[in-house]
C-alpha cells in the first residue's frame, strides 16, 4: 500500500489576474487530489528570497521576486497518492511556450517560462519543506478520504 503525499502548489499572480483560480484548482481536483490546505497571501521580498534562493546569482532573479509580489498568491496543499509526481505531470514543463505539453496546466495556459501560471514542489524533500514555508501545521488538515476509492484501487492508499 502507498502512502499519500502532501506537495505545494502557488498559484501564481498571472492566475489571479488572468481569473483562473478556480479552473486551476478543479483541474487537480478533477484528477483526485485533496485541497487539505489553501490561503491566499501577499509574498514578500525575505519570503522570495528564501524560496528562490537557488537563482539567486541569476540575472533575473529580482525580476522573478517582483513578479510573485504583483498581487497575493493563492497557496495550495494538494493530498494523494504521488502527489509530487502528479501535481509535476499535470503541471507540466517550466517553459510553456516553447516546451508546453498539450493538455498540461502550462501547456493550456501559459505562453511564457516565468509568468507560468503556477509553482509545483519538484521533490517530496522539497515539498515539506515549501509546505512548512508557507502554512502553519494549523492551515493543513486531516479529514477522512471518503473519494478516494472513487480515484484509486484499494491497495493503492
Amino acid at each position: 500500500m502507498k502512502q499519500t503525499e502532501k506537495t505545494l502548489v502557488l498559484l501564481k499572480p498571472c492566475t489571479v489576474k488572468r481569473n483562473l483560480i478556480g479552473e486551476i484548482i478543479s483541474i487537480f481536483e478533477k484528477k483526485g487530489l485533496r485541497v487539505v490546505g489553501l490561503k491566499m497571501m501577499q509574498l514578500t521580498d525575505e519570503i522570495l528570497s528564501v524560496h528562490y534562493s537557488h537563482l539567486a546569482d541569476k540575472p533575473f532573479f529580482q525580476r522573478i521576486k517582483d513578479s510573485m509580489m504583483a498581487t497575493p498568491v493563492v497557496a495550495i496543499c494538494l493530498e494523494g497518492v504521488s502527489a509530487v509526481d502528479v501535481v509535476r505531470t499535470i503541471t507540466g514543463p517550466t517553459n510553456g511556450r516553447t516546451n508546453c505539453v498539450p493538455g498540461t496546466i502550462r501547456g493550456m495556459y501559459s505562453n511564457s517560462y516565468q509568468e507560468n501560471i503556477v509553482h509545483a514542489s519538484d521533490s517530496l524533500e522539497n515539498a515539506a519543506i515549501e509546505l512548512k514555508r508557507f502554512f502553519n501545521d494549523n492551515e493543513i488538515f486531516e479529514f477522512p478520504r471518503e473519494l478516494f476509492e472513487v480515484f484509486y484501487a484499494s491497495d493503492e492508499f
